[in-house]
């Protein structure tokens, strides 16, 4: 006796079918009727792996943008590679355009945090309905060839392995400075984790570890704001090493400038985080207390009443 297949095992319908009968040519199957009824909304939508979509922000970058895009299309997991032009006075966003970029553009220069949630409202409209949201690899538009070296991220990420990741460069094995130094501890205290690079701009997040991090901050205080976010809303993140060759800064003045306003971004992120976290304990220390007090007074009316009750009877 031939074994029935799995299909028609779990129909009970098809041991019970009429004997097929010769049908004229001109007559529609029962097949092409119920096709023509079909209604593909309806499908459940197959599971995949998540897609990713690259975010580059890129401000005067038309010596490395065209590189970046090519090099970026070329890593595992990445459909969608979008250039936030931030008011660029080159051609960056024409040559991001031509190596198969898509490019939005601010009229005036709005800083990075500004420009990864324009790009994140632009990836969002381009999510298919019934799928899963893109990850966000965040790239930077200087990287060049070298940012093929950011593959290892997309698969810690779309794995499930964490909601942020975050890559260690080759620049320097440990993040020096007082501002790298402070987003460390900050980490630290609120984790029991302490990164090696805590402000590296170089990571992958998912949609629902991006959206707690909302609005960003700004400044050089994004990054750290951000972990520090995550953290706070339960998301994992971690740090994964990746081939990414980046020049080390000169100590000119410029540069301290620079670094000194960083300093001031990483403490007012630090900040204003341990006062919201604060003022969130004393209002739920306050809302337990009023909780206790309303509960106690709706008690004792009644041992009033019963305490009067029994003095009546004596």
């Amino acid at each position: 006796m031939a074994k029935r297949t799995p299909k028609e095992a779990s129909s009970p319908a098809s041991a019970a079918s009429p004997p097929v009968t010769d049908a004229p040519a001109d007559a529609p199957s029962d097949k092409r009727k119920r096709r023509g009824r079909h209604n593909k909304a309806t499908d459940p939508v197959p599971t995949a792996t998540p897609a990713v979509a690259a975010l580059i922000v890129a401000h005067n970058q038309a010596r490395y943008i065209a590189a970046t895009v090519r090099s970026v299309l070329a890593i595992p997991g990445v459909d969608l590679v979008l250039v936030v032009d931030d008011a660029s006075s080159d051609n960056t966003q024409e040559l991001a355009r031509k190596a198969g970029a898509v490019v939005v553009r601010h009229s005036h220069e709005r800083g990075r945090a500004a420009s990864v949630e324009t790009g994140a409202s632009v990836i969002a409209m381009r999510d298919e309905p019934h799928r899963e949201p893109r990850a966000l690899l965040l790239l930077e538009g200087s990287l060049g060839s070298f940012a093929i070296g950011a593959a290892p991220l997309v698969p810690a990420v779309t794995e499930g392995v964490c909601d942020i990741a975050i890559a260690l460069t080759d620049a320097v094995p440990v993040s020096p400075g007082a501002s790298a130094q402070a987003a460390r501890k900050a980490v630290a205290r609120a984790s029991n984790w302490s990164p090696r690079q805590p402000l590296s701009r170089i990571r992958c997040v998912t949609r629902p570890a991006l959206e707690a991090a909302m609005p960003l901050w700004r400044g050089g205080g994004m990054e750290v704001g951000m972990t520090l976010d995550a953290l706070a809303a339960g998301y994992l993140v971690t740090e994964v090493e990746c081939d990414i060759r980046q020049k080390a800064h000169t100590p000119d003045e410029r540069s301290l400038g620079k670094r000194g306003s960083q300093y001031r971004d990483v403490m007012l992120a630090i900040g204003s985080r341990r006062v919201r976290g604060a003022a969130a304990q004393t209002r739920h220390a306050v809302g337990a207390r009023l909780s206790r007090t309303d509960t106690s007074a709706a008690i004792t009316p009644d041992g009033d009443d019963a305490t009067k009750a029994d003095g009546d009877d004596a």
